[in-house]
């Protein structure tokens, strides 16, 4: 649409700022959607302690940060739009929106829990329960895997990967959290099924994460070794990128919404791994992932798949939402805003815009 291209055009090379509590899967998601809208970024990365960090993100700033002061990191001139994710970095957000005002367009992606009013957006992912007036929605979450990235990555694939035999099976490993666990009982069905890919002919690219404990990570390598196979022991730079952009089929963690949602940009089979335990929400994303026809669960292994979907890629979708809204917002009079933030709450976008 020629109006929302030109609202992106519009915005390019605008400053924006982005509240970083140094995770990385957090640092994806805002760079995903700056990328997409053409930004100039600012990190700031902020890490409140004491009771700043445990009362995040209902507390203000701490007064040390000097916030909106001369010399403050957090000082003007203030930027064009600004984004947050995660309940320690709201803080920071919500004390710049006070401060700038119409001056800064304010994005909070994830639901921190606090009041619609904290930001003149949020983002969440779609099995999310969070909704309002000012809620935007997709079925995945944004990421840095765009089409061009991912085309160049594979026109860039490393001699290793090209060496295995296809098709190559990208298996991401996540690991125990407050809703799955990795029992002795489900790290055996991951043998099994790891086992079952390789006398499949499959040459395996396995990457661990921060959160795949020893037991886990021992028994993907025990399963793995008969098999041609490249493991990152977690030393140099991560080949996840390579892994993601040149796998033929994934093996992706169900304990994990960035890990599953972000093969999905490929249009590649996605097999899910599901450990003991799970959730209503976590159970919602799977669920809605399986109907778009993207993932199909890895107990239901029995050869290795081949099936076809149009490739989510939520990031640029998000940025063209944001551009649309800025436009909309520096349009109208101050009194008029209510009226503009009105009806935009948009459910399963991915698909509505497909």
């Amino acid at each position: 649409m020629p109006e929302a291209l030109q609202a992106l055009q519009d915005l390019a090379g605008s400053t924006c700022w982005i509240f970083s509590d140094g995770k990385a899967g957090n640092d994806a998601q805002t760079l995903g959607i700056v990328n997409a809208l053409g930004l100039a970024a600012e990190l700031k990365s902020v890490a409140p302690s004491g009771l700043h960090r445990l009362l995040s993100p209902w507390i203000g700033v701490a007064s040390r940060e000097r916030f909106g002061k001369d010399g403050s990191r957090f000082a003007p001139p203030w930027p064009r739009i600004a984004m947050s994710i995660g309940r320690l970095t709201t803080p920071y957000i919500r004390a710049l929106k006070r401060r700038a005002g119409a001056a800064t367009f304010t994005v909070i992606l994830q639901d921190p829990k606090v009041p619609l009013s904290s930001a003149d957006m949020f983002w969440v992912p779609e099995h999310d329960k969070l909704r309002g007036p000012n809620v935007f929605t997709t079925l995945t979450a944004p990421h840095s895997f765009s089409p061009s990235r991912i085309a160049s990555l594979r026109r860039s694939m490393p001699q290793a990967i090209a060496a295995l035999p296809q098709p190559r099976i990208a298996v991401l490993l996540g690991g125990s959290n407050g809703d799955y666990t990795y029992s002795p009982a489900a790290l055996q069905r991951l043998t099994d099924r790891l086992t079952e890919l390789g006398r499949l002919g499959a040459g395996f690219m396995v990457t661990p994460s921060r959160r795949s404990d020893p037991a886990l990570v021992a028994s993907a390598k025990t399963a793995v070794q008969p098999f041609p196979h490249i493991f990152w022991d977690m030393v140099g730079e991560n080949p996840y990128p390579h892994f993601l952009a040149c796998a033929d089929v994934f093996l992706a963690p169900a304990d994990s919404i960035n890990m599953t949602g972000e093969p999905c940009a490929t249009g590649r089979p996605v097999y899910v791994f599901h450990p003991d335990g799970g959730s209503a929400k976590f159970a919602r994303f799977h669920r809605a992932l399986e109907q778009y026809g993207a993932t199909r669960r890895a107990d239901e292994i029995n050869s290795i798949g081949q099936w076809n979907y149009k490739a989510l890629d939520s990031a640029p979708i998000i940025a063209t939402y944001i551009a649309e809204r800025m436009k909309l917002f520096s349009s109208a009079p101050a009194n008029e805003l209510n009226c503009v933030q009105g009806g935009i709450s948009v459910g399963s976008a991915n698909r509505q815009r497909d």
